[in-house]
């Protein structure tokens, strides 16, 4: 069997790598915050980024390939690399209808991970399939070391961005991501070898290079618009104006705001009508005298910005407003703080912040 040369071209090298970073910025950043949006609405998302995170595999793939430079003419079979791009978006929604459907813990970001590695393998091998009057010839050691990195990396990847959800680990593994999607396509493409056929058993029909490179521009373009789209949520909200109204007497700030949840819609609810607020995974419950409410915010941004409002940090998890202390309660080495209201759970005080727990409250 001879074997012919093969290289590449530098350029769609890195656009390919791009275009694997896009689209996995964009299909993880539709993802954040679902917990908070009905039913619908996070249907809708997951769909979305399904479709831009398997699509982003197709299209890193298919720029890679044209970049590959052979000295013999190939096509594509149409209906195979179509069945590879709707493989690799499928096998990557199932993994995030897992992520965001059903109880998240270690062990599912785990096997998610895990799944959209065999993606992004299934869709390489199924769009290397469709090659035409050309066939690949399988290593070993590169089918081995391809199909380790693409689950390796993808479960490191999904163990970043959900681990926690903020800007900085969501970022991290995007990057993650798309080393993943292009390690598996260079590492697989190194252990292949290239040798011409005189025909081919097309399953669809036949497409060239250049009707492949039109339908790859096409995704591509679309998928840096949604980049741009998802990226508006990173930026800064511009400070807004209060009116005299709201701003309070002559010389006060102008009263906290908290965003959270009730029925659907979102509430604003002042920080003076709030008794406490605790840690619920990566968002926090927001308690009043009569509700308790579901709020995006971390507890850590909760703390950044209540705590200057005069809210007290009495442990890791909970943030008191001192003002709607009834009653202060000390055990030993703990505390607790109670409060006015029916069935109010008291807030407790861990031992580190004990001292100045008492001492904020009696002054």
């Amino acid at each position: 069997m001879e074997f012919v040369d093969v290289s590449h071209n530098g350029f769609l090298v890195v656009m390919s790598c791009l275009v694997a970073l896009v689209a996995g910025f964009t299909g993880l950043s539709m993802t954040r915050d679902l917990a908070a949006k009905p039913v619908f609405e996070k249907k809708a998302s997951v769909a979305l980024a399904a479709v831009a995170l398997g699509g982003g595999i197709w299209a890193m793939h298919f720029i890679a390939m044209l970049g590959l430079q052979m000295p013999i003419l190939f096509y594509y079979d149409a209906a195979i690399t179509l069945v590879s791009a709707l493989a690799a978006i499928l096998i990557v929604g199932a993994a995030l209808i897992l992520l965001h459907f059903t109880e998240r813990n270690r062990r599912t970001i785990s096997l998610a991970g895990g799944i959209v590695g065999i993606g992004i393998l299934v869709m390489h091998y199924i769009g290397m399939a469709g090659l035409e009057l050309c066939r690949a010839v399988y290593t070993l050691p590169g089918v081995i070391l391809s199909s380790i990195a693409a689950i390796a990396l993808c479960v490191l990847a999904f163990g970043i961005a959900y681990g926690q959800r903020t800007n900085r680990h969501i970022l991290l593994g995007t990057l993650c991501f798309a080393i993943a999607v292009c390690t598996v396509h260079f590492l697989a493409m190194a252990g292949t070898r290239f040798t011409a056929v005189p025909s081919g058993a097309e399953f669809g029909p036949l497409m060239s290079n250049e009707t492949l490179a039109l339908g790859v521009i096409l995704f591509s373009f679309v998928m840096f618009g949604a980049c741009l789209w998802v990226s508006v949520t990173y930026l800064p909200a511009p400070e807004e104006k209060t009116s005299k109204s709201e701003a309070g007497p002559a010389g006060s700030k102008p009263l906290l705001q908290i965003p959270c949840e009730r029925d659907g819609g979102k509430v604003f609810i002042s920080a003076e009508d709030v008794l406490f607020v605790r840690a619920d995974g990566h968002y926090t419950q927001v308690y009043t005298e009569k509700d308790r409410l579901f709020c995006v915010w971390p507890v850590t941004e909760a703390a950044k910005r209540l705590l200057p409002a005069g809210f007290l940090q009495t442990h890791r998890s909970y943030l008191v407003n001192p003002v709607r202390v009834t009653r202060f309660e000390r055990t030993k080495d703990k505390g607790r703080c109670l409060f006015d209201g029916d069935d109010l759970p008291p807030a407790p005080v861990s031992r580190s912040k004990l001292k100045a727990i008492q001492d904020a409250l009696a002054s």
